[in-house]
């Protein structure tokens, strides 16, 4: 995306706060610019290639942010034409940045897990097996997309299935989800603070916690018990059975991804989750 000035992130951010700079961040990626104002206040603008991601960006900011309180950006401005947000930047660091095994680290997912608390209780809705059956309906929709490729063992096809079946017939509590909840969409500094909303919507509470589990705490279970700690109450055992079956959609996800994006660690990422759940 161009950063002249007819870029309409440009177009937006002048609109909405008047004559802004951008800043330089090769980091960054592409549809993302971070912008400052002549009062020094600093914004990103970010725009979406895809409309259904707009909306539900645009959804949560408007909707559900409240209830994650202080721990969100704010939404400055939004068009729809050109599917673009304006957002306020927070300070600190990435979550993913944090030293491996530090204080800070650990303290970034306990209040994560508080954070996280906050939207969950005020969206639960009690448990019924309309979630259940939806969900077993995209974990068979994900195998039929890896059998287009043959991506999947004759075992691990079977144990999907499996999973499929049992997600089928389970009352499962649903809540606002952010559904790509983990350190790289943390920002971690004076405060702790959740973006990247475009995957918000209703889904099953327990589902929320399934990146954190299969990407980062198999190998860190103290990050797990600070996460709950924050949360206010840890899993049960048939929740903790519920996320090993949230691991089945994961693992699935990641292969097909992994695949179609030529991403090997992700393809492999999702092998390594299929023969923990064998």
């Amino acid at each position: 995306m161009s950063t002249a000035h007819a870029d309409p992130r440009i177009q937006l951010a002048r609109h909405t706060v008047g004559a802004v700079t951008i800043v330089a961040d090769p980091t960054l990626p592409p549809h993302l610019l971070q912008l400052v104002d002549s009062r020094g206040n600093t914004y990103f603008a970010k725009q979406h290639r895809s409309q259904a991601r707009y909306v539900q960006e645009t959804q949560a900011y408007l909707t559900w942010r409240r209830h994650l309180q202080d721990h969100a950006p704010e939404l400055v401005g939004h068009q729809d034409s050109t599917h673009t947000l304006l957002l306020t930047a927070v300070p600190g660091r990435s979550g993913d940045a944090l030293l491996p095994g530090s204080d800070e680290e650990e303290r970034a997912h306990h209040d994560a897990g508080a954070a996280l608390r906050g939207l969950h209780r005020a969206t639960n809705r009690r448990g019924t097996g309309d979630m259940g059956a939806a969900l077993a309906d995209r974990l068979r929709s994900w195998v039929a997309r890896a059998d287009s490729t043959d991506l999947l063992s004759g075992t691990q096809r079977s144990l999907l299935l499996q999973t499929a079946d049992e997600l089928a017939g389970t009352s499962m509590d649903s809540a606002i989800c952010h559904l790509d909840y983990q350190p790289r969409n943390w920002r971690v500094g004076d405060g702790f603070w959740a973006f990247d909303f475009e995957h918000m919507r209703r889904d099953a509470r327990i589902r929320d916690f399934a990146r954190l589990e299969f990407r980062h705490w198999q190998a860190a279970p103290r990050l797990r018990a600070a996460f709950f700690t924050g949360y206010g109450s840890h899993l049960t055992d048939t929740e903790q059975r519920l996320l090993e079956h949230f691991g089945a959609i994961e693992a699935v996800t990641a292969i097909v991804r992994g695949h179609e994006q030529g991403d090997a660690v992700l393809s492999a990422h999702g092998h390594t989750v299929l023969a923990q759940l064998s």
